[in-house]
């Protein structure tokens, strides 16, 4: 019986012990649509590891708003993503001073 990648691909994903980072990498890739585009203009999802998702935030009040709403965004990425992969978020300020 042949079977397409398409159907072999989880499986193999998740034999080599790659579908966690599969799924955080999909967080980082979703998190403009997770979030609504109201905090999604004011931030950027930058890196995942290890259950942690790097966001960058424009600026210290809008880091503050999110450090309140973190439960929530936590659930609302683990919901899209079908499993508890996001156990912290993690907030840091642009570079440069804004963001891009």
């Amino acid at each position: 019986m042949i079977r397409s990648i398409g159907d072999l691909l989880p499986g193999l994903l998740r034999d080599l012990g790659l579908d966690d980072a599969l799924q955080g990498w999909r967080a980082v890739a979703d998190w403009r649509r997770v979030v609504g585009e109201r905090l999604a203009r004011r931030t950027r999802a930058l890196r995942w590891s290890e259950g942690k998702l790097w966001v960058e935030v424009d600026g210290a009040v809008w880091m503050h708003e999110l450090s309140l709403l973190r439960r929530d965004l936590i659930a609302e990425l683990n919901r899209h993503l079908g499993a508890e992969r996001v156990k912290e978020l993690v907030f840091v300020l642009p570079r440069g001073g804004s963001l891009r």
